[in-house]
């Protein structure tokens, strides 16, 4: 589904990706955890164009990230998003934040991307929320949100980086609950996140990344029976004692 093959990305002279290589099977849930500053972020856009990067290849189903003739818009939108903050159109109620995209991108008519939205607010349990504005809302239900306008474009694959990072921290797990259940329903997805409670709980595979690199990348039992790098066992050791 997601190939990534020695990925190397510049800012400049300061190389923030060296060769990272990584496959992602449908259905899997990949997290991409490691220290910050280690490149997970700028990783995870790498897969869906959002940042260029100089070196190796990148194919979402198939499709060449990094070809001149792929058209970015049309991948993004089979490939949801979901950012650390929750990116919501303030000027726009709940409803029209979910139909947007599916209008303007997928050219759905409005009653069908109504239908369709709201279908999925329901599902992150927000439906009597459709008419307010996103101020209106807590951090917890915006991230929400954010996930039903990913999920009503249909991906066939979803990418979150660090959703929970900017939510108060009884908030986190109402955002962790959705994604626990979109995993349970075979969705493939790929998340930067420092939760290991989630990643012990859905991963299938875990990378850790240090300094651009992809120092491990193994099955969640491997990861968390025994690291095998220092800097994993440093890393695992202070989250899961915090």
């Amino acid at each position: 589904m997601i190939k990534l093959s020695n990925v190397s990305k510049w800012y400049g002279n300061f190389q923030v990706l060296t060769d990272c290589t990584a496959h992602v099977h449908k259905g899997d849930v990949v997290v991409v955890c490691g220290p910050s500053g280690s490149g997970k972020s700028t990783l995870i856009k790498t897969v869906n164009g959002l940042e260029p990067f100089q070196k190796g290849e990148i194919l979402v189903g198939g499709t060449s990230v990094g070809d001149k003739a792929t058209d970015l818009a049309k991948l993004r939108s089979r490939v949801g998003m979901v950012f650390q903050h929750f990116e919501l159109f303030p000027h726009l109620s709940i409803k029209e934040n979910l139909t947007l995209a599916q209008i303007k991108v997928l050219g759905r008519k409005e009653d069908e991307a109504i239908k369709k939205g709201l279908a999925y607010l329901d599902r992150v349990g927000l439906s009597a929320h459709a008419n307010k504005y996103p101020a209106e809302l807590s951090g917890g239900q915006q991230q929400r949100v954010a996930i039903a306008r990913a999920l009503s474009m249909d991906p066939v694959a979803m990418l979150f980086d660090e959703p929970t990072s900017a939510l108060d921290p009884e908030m986190i797990q109402e955002v962790l609950d959705v994604m626990v259940s979109l995993a349970k329903d075979g969705m493939t997805m790929m998340c930067v996140t420092h939760e290991m409670g989630f990643a012990r709980q859905v991963a299938n595979r875990i990378i850790f990344m240090d300094q651009g690199h992809v120092v491990e990348n193994c099955s969640r039992d491997e990861f968390f029976a025994g690291a095998r790098s220092e800097r994993a066992k440093g890393f695992l050791s202070k989250i899961l004692n915090h």
